[in-house]
Formats: structure tokens, C-alpha cells, sequence
């Protein structure tokens, strides 16, 4: 273990000056609209930035909305938010949002409308579907297939979540093994993630991040030891070990997706569907690495393959460490 940390301490400090603290780096913009009565609506619009560097991209709305109100810049350290009020005579329904410029990044934007009798619906808006028809009543499929991408897409930028389902890859040894640690990593993650969401249970976030970094850690440092000198519980159970991660990742699942929010007409549809794009992401993942892990052994002796697989392993631990290092430092 000591060695282990010394030599993750290393990669640690080569990382320290190419990866960001946070792991979500694929911020969306967002724009919120809250109808106060009808057909007047407060606006809320953040568009993410990294230092003085911000987007050119901007809202627009039906042709019969007017602002009311200038617009009031909030403060925020990492991005670019404004507020003000729209009238919009003719209503939202059956018009149309589009986000200006986005076709030139690749950027998502979430729009959140709720509406003044309690009606919400959530769009997503991309540099290929740059705006959106707003419904009357956001039907089963506008809801189910918008949090379905949600999830995916959440999964698959989240590089924490996927090193340490990487790191149970490593870890398995088998394949029976590896369905297990996924198994168990899915149920334990869908619990505290439904229970979070519905506010059954709630943890600070960033104590959350700091200990997501540090299971990588950990989970990187058992891959690393020959199968004899893991410790009983892992040899045994490793599962549990799986499970126990699980529970807290399903945390940061729950506050990406409380960023976005949930539809109240819709919220176990929607947490469903989530949840679910979360799991197709995670098996597209497994399934590349599986294809390039195949196409390794095809092309490299077991000797080689096992170099490489210690690298990746060391590397994963060594990010994951700067993480935690980084984290830490900011709550305290």
C-alpha cells in the first residue's frame, strides 16, 4: 500500500497542472422560465465560463415576447447569469426557444419551464437541436426521452464514475466477478440516488465529491495487489465493497440531476428514465473497454497486456488522488 501511494503521489503531481478539480467539466447552459402570472414570466439564464472566456450564445424567444425588465447580472464564480421578466401575450405554448450560437459549441443547454398552475417540462437543446417546440403538456415520450439522454450523457462526461467503474473492471478478475461488482455498484448507486432525489436522505456535495475521488483511490490501490494479498473482506465479498461505493456515488448522481430538476407531474418517470439512461451509459463504457481489452490480448502477449493494465490502473488511482487532494482542500 505504501509503495502504491507513493507512486499514485507521483502521477498525482503530473496531473495536478491538466485536470480539473471537478470531474464534470461538461457543464450545460441553463435557462429557467417561471411563469409569476399569466404570460409573464421571470427569466433566469447561466451560461458556464472558464475565467474571463464566456460563450456567445443567448435565448430566444416566441415572437410575441418582450422584455419588461432589464437585465440584472448575478454573480457567480463560474459562469455568466443574468435575470429579468417577459411578457409574452400569445403564452409559450406552441412556440418555440431557441439558444442562439449554440450551433458553433458543444454545449448542451437545459431549459426548465414552470409554469403558474404548477405545469413544468424540461428541454434539452444541442449544437444539432438548437431549439424546441414548448407543448402545451410535455407528453410521456418528451419527458421519458429527454432525462433518458440526460442520464447518458451524465455518465459518460462524469470521468470519476467511469474510472471507478474502470477500476472495478480491473478489479474483477473474472467475468462472473465483474457482474457482480456491476450488479451490486447499480443497485446501491438507484437507492441513494431515488432517495436523495425525493429527499429522503441528504449529504453535503462536496464532502460527496471528495469521498467519490477517494473510492477510486482505494478501489485502484485493492486492483493493484495480487488476488492472495487483497484483504478477506475484498477476496470474499468484494461486492460489498462495490455496494458500499455505490451507495455514495448514487449521491453525485442525485445532484447533477437536482441541478436539472424533476418535472412534478413526472418525477418517477422521469427518475426513472434517468436512472436508466445512467445504467445504458455505464454498460456502453463496460462494453468498449471489454472491445479494447479483447483487442489488446489479440495483439499483445499476457505479459504486455498486464503492463498496460497496471498503468491504466496506476493512472486512474494517481488522477483520482489529485481529486481528492483538491476537494479536500476546498472545504477545508
Amino acid at each position: 500500500m505504501i509503495r502504491f501511494l507513493l507512486s499514485i503521489a507521483l502521477v498525482a503531481a503530473a496531473c495536478a497542472t491538466m485536470a480539473p478539480v471537478h470531474a464534470h467539466e461538461s457543464r450545460p447552459a441553463y435557462l429557467e422560465l417561471v411563469e409569476a402570472r399569466p404570460n409573464q414570466f421571470e427569466v433566469f439564464w447561466k451560461v458556464p465560463a472558464l475565467g474571463a472566456a464566456r460563450l456567445k450564445i443567448a435565448p430566444k424567444f416566441p415572437k410575441s415576447c418582450v422584455d419588461l425588465t432589464p437585465r440584472i447580472e448575478v454573480a457567480a464564480s463560474d459562469a455568466s447569469a443574468n435575470r429579468w421578466t417577459i411578457g409574452c401575450p400569445a403564452g409559450l405554448a406552441g412556440g418555440r426557444i431557441v439558444i442562439d450560437g449554440i450551433e458553433a459549441t458543444l454545449m448542451d443547454a437545459l431549459v426548465r419551464i414552470t409554469m403558474v398552475d404548477g405545469r413544468e417540462q424540461v428541454l434539452k437543446l444541442s449544437s444539432t437541436s438548437p431549439s424546441a417546440e414548448i407543448a402545451a403538456s410535455p407528453s410521456f415520450w418528451t419527458v421519458a426521452s429527454t432525462y433518458f439522454v440526460i442520464g447518458v450523457e451524465h455518465i459518460l462526461f462524469g470521468i470519476d464514475h467511469l474510472l471507478f467503474v474502470l477500476t472495478l473492471m480491473l478489479l474483477a478478475g473474472n467475468w462472473w466477478r465483474l457482474l457482480g461488482l456491476i450488479t451490486a455498484f447499480t443497485v446501491a448507486h438507484s437507492i441513494t440516488l431515488a432517495a436523495a432525489t425525493l429527499g429522503h436522505v441528504s449529504l453535503p456535495p462536496a464532502p460527496v465529491e471528495a469521498l467519490i475521488a477517494l473510492s477510486i483511490v482505494l478501489a485502484a490501490a485493492e486492483a493493484l495487489r495480487p488476488e492472495a494479498e487483497r484483504s478477506s473482506l475484498i477476496a470474499r465479498a468484494p461486492w460489498v465493497i462495490a455496494f458500499c461505493f455505490g451507495l455514495l456515488h448514487g449521491f453525485g448522481f442525485a445532484g447533477a440531476l437536482a441541478e436539472v430538476g424533476l418535472p412534478q407531474g413526472a418525477i418517477p418517470l422521469a427518475l426513472l428514465f434517468f436512472n436508466l439512461g445512467v445504467e445504458a451509459g455505464q454498460l456502453l463504457f463496460v462494453g468498449a473497454m471489454f472491445v479494447v481489452i479483447f483487442g489488446l490480448h489479440c495483439v499483445l502477449s499476457y505479459s504486455r497486456v498486464t503492463d498496460i493494465r497496471r498503468l491504466i490502473t496506476y493512472g486512474a488511482g494517481g488522477l483520482a488522488a489529485y481529486w481528492f487532494i483538491a476537494r479536500v482542500s476546498i472545504i477545508i
